[in-house]
């Protein structure tokens, strides 16, 4: 099996950073250092070297050094599958985030085929309990790193339902104008649902005898009201057009891939997700992230590279040895984030540690030998 892992990685006026460098070797990163030092700014770096908007899902004009309005800029050297590759992404103040691949423009989905990023932050910890666009979120997180392009046909999904919504919102009654649009909508949406069932096949098969120290989860998918959730192409096609009166009077889209829920079940005790304990989601969000990893290393042929904010201090003990032993085998890099350097003891050994403090605004890193 190959590896996946970061090299060399620099932020240029990156959040609190004004600047800042790590020297890798592939092994996991223990990043210590007190609330709000800047522990969680260098795993959001490390999330841009994926498509989409990092972990934080800022708009670039969010993310540059307060104090210095110059833009802020990340450089990393990957080691993906025996190939080096040099990424850069940055952004200028007002403008968009740019992306270069071994020196070349490219398109943000270009980064999915080199990179593979997984994360788990305390946000996550209640998508069990909130509403279901942060478990669409979370799963197509899943997706994506299964199928790069599947952001693709999420955004000519979302951009022909807009137009389709704005007819609706007008009152438009004649079929001809919604026809293309429907057409395009069913489209991309039999593609998305393929995507987002192949991926939860790939983790149910993922967790099925895995030696693991945290509880399974069988996951499915329904629609997050009582309407059906079409999967083929043409179902999706007559569904869009059947339910044009009903969508006419609500003013939007009520139907397809975007009403979808993702459904968990403690398979272990038969418990549905948002019925068990916060350490049993905890649990089971670490499990999951754990069998995406697996499936990654059989799929794309490396463990992905796994962001896990301030997950250590949730654990006991033998959670977090457990933790840290499935990340080792895997020989996977993980950017994990804690307190104090007491949370990776059990790691004893078999991590880079980087110690982070605030100094005058901005955050200083340090390597701790």
């Amino acid at each position: 099996m190959g590896r996946l892992y970061i090299e060399e990685l620099s932020l240029s006026h990156f959040r609190s950073h004004r600047a800042a460098r790590l020297e890798l070797d592939g092994r996991p990163v223990a990043i210590f250092g007190a609330n709000g030092a800047g522990k969680t700014n260098i795993l959001e770096a490390v999330s841009l070297l994926s498509p989409g908007r990092g972990l934080r899902r800022a708009a670039p004009d969010e993310i540059g050094h307060k104090s210095a309005g110059v833009g802020w800029k990340i450089r990393a050297d990957l080691v993906s599958l025996h190939h080096m590759h040099e990424l850069e992404t940055w952004a200028e103040p007002g403008s968009a985030r740019t992306v270069r691949i071994d020196g070349k423009s490219a398109p943000q989905v270009a980064l999915g085929r080199v990179a593979r990023v997984v994360w788990l932050i305390p946000a996550m910890d209640r998508l069990w309990i909130e509403a279901p666009e942060g478990r669409r979120r979370f799963l197509d997180r899943m997706v994506m790193s299964f199928e790069p392009r599947h952001a693709e046909a999420v955004l000519a999904y979302e951009k022909a339902m807009r137009d389709r919504n704005r007819l609706l919102k007008d009152m438009v009654r004649d079929a001809h104008w919604y026809d293309a649009l429907e057409a395009q909508m069913a489209d991309q949406g039999a593609a998305i649902m393929a995507n987002r069932l192949y991926a939860l096949d790939r983790l149910a098969r993922a967790q099925d005898g895995a030696e693991t120290a945290f509880p399974a989860a069988h996951l499915t998918l329904k629609a997050s009201d009582d309407l059906p959730l079409p999967v083929e192409r043409a179902d999706l096609l007559a569904a869009f057009a059947d339910n044009r009166p009903r969508d006419m009077h609500a003013g939007r889209t009520l139907i397809g891939p975007h009403r979808a829920d993702l459904a968990a079940v403690y398979m272990a005790k038969d418990v549905s997700a948002d019925q068990c304990s916060t350490g049993e989601q905890k649990a089971l969000l670490i499990s999951l992230i754990l069998a995406n990893g697996r499936a990654l290393a059989e799929d794309f042929g490396a463990a992905p590279i796994f962001l896990l904010d301030e997950v250590a201090a949730h654990l006991d003990a033998n959670r977090r040895a457990a933790l840290y032993h499935e990340i080792c085998a895997l020989g996977a890099q993980a950017f994990m984030t804690g307190t104090g350097p007491e949370l990776f003891t059990e790691l004893d050994g078999r991590a880079a540690q980087y110690e982070v403090s605030e100094e005058g605004g901005s955050s200083l890193l340090k390597e701790s030998l």
